[in-house]
C-alpha cells in the first residue's frame, strides 16, 4: 500500500484527507491511502518518516512550511525562491520539496483579474502569503505585506491600513487563518469601509466558504473568492508530482 499524507498542527480540519480519500474511490486507485499526522513539533517528522516506511508524498501544512525545509534533501528552484514548501516527494530515501500553493492561487485568480488591478495587498506574512506575493509577481502585481510585527520596508502593521492604502490596493488576499471554521466571527482587522466594486477579495480560507472577510467585501460591490479551487488545483498538482 502505498502512503501519502499531511504534517501540520492543528489538522481538526483538513482539506487533504477528505480530498485525496475519495479521489482514490472515484478513480478505483486502490493501492493508495491518505493518512493524517498532527505534529505538534517539527522535530516528531523524523518519526513519522521512520514510523511510515511505505510514504511516497506528503503535503505540508500550517505552521511548518518554512521550518520543513530544513529536513529536506533537495528543494525545487521555485520552492527555493518562494522559501516556503507544502509537497514533499519520497524518492529512493531522498525527500524533494515543492511548492505548489502557488500554482494553485495563480490558476484560480487569474480568471478574475481586471487589467486596473496594479497592487496588492497581502495579510500575514507565513508560508502561505509567501506562495501568493510569488505568484502575485509573477503577474506583475506589485505586493505590500500586512503583518503583526513588520520586519522591513515591504510590510506594514494592520493599524497602518488606511484609507489610502485600500484604494490602492485593488486586491486583498487574506493568507492567515482569520476566521476559519469554528471562529467565524473574526476577520482580519482593516477598515472595509473603503473597500469597493474595483477591489478583489481573495481568503485562502475555505471553511466557511464565505468568511466575515469577504461579506464585508460582497457587501460592497468587491469580486470574492475563497480558497477551494486554488486547494483543489494544488493537490492535483502534488499528485502530479508525486506520480511523476
Amino acid at each position: 500500500m502505498k502512503l501519502f499524507g499531511l504534517i501540520g498542527h492543528p489538522l481538526t480540519h483538513s482539506f487533504s484527507k477528505k480530498y485525496f480519500t475519495e479521489k482514490f474511490v472515484k478513480e478505483n486507485i486502490t493501492d493508495c491511502e491518505f493518512l493524517l499526522f498532527d505534529i505538534p513539533n517539527i522535530k516528531e517528522f523524523r518519526n513519522v518518516l521512520e514510523q511510515n516506511p511505505n510514504l511516497k508524498g506528503l503535503s505540508v501544512t500550517i505552521p511548518y512550511k518554512e521550518v520543513v525545509m530544513e529536513y529536506l534533501d533537495e528543494i525545487d528552484e521555485t520552492a527555493k525562491k518562494i522559501g516556503a514548501v507544502n509537497t514533499i516527494k519520497i524518492e529512493n530515501n531522498k525527500l524533494i520539496g515543492y511548492n505548489t500553493d502557488y500554482f494553485g492561487f495563480k490558476q484560480s485568480l487569474k480568471p478574475f483579474l481586471e487589467i486596473s488591478q496594479e497592487r496588492a495587498l497581502i495579510l500575514g506574512t507565513g508560508g502561505a502569503s509567501k506562495a501568493v506575493f510569488y505568484a502575485l509577481n509573477s503577474l506583475n502585481i506589485k505586493c505590500l505585506f500586512v503583518s503583526r510585527n513588520p520586519k522591513n520596508d515591504n510590510e506594514i502593521s494592520y493599524e497602518d491600513v488606511n484609507e489610502y492604502v485600500i484604494r490602492n490596493h485593488q486586491i486583498i488576499v487574506n493568507t492567515t487563518p482569520i476566521g476559519t471554521f469554528p471562529n467565524m466571527n473574526e476577520k482580519p482587522a482593516i477598515n472595509y469601509n473603503e473597500i469597493t466594486s474595483k477591489h478583489l477579495l481573495y481568503d485562502l480560507v475555505y471553511n466557511p466558504a464565505e468568511t466575515q472577510f469577504l461579506k464585508e467585501g460582497k457587501q460592497r460591490g468587491a469580486t470574492i473568492l475563497n480558497g477551494l479551487q486554488m486547494l483543489q488545483l494544488q493537490a492535483e498538482k502534488a499528485w502530479e508530482i508525486w506520480n511523476g
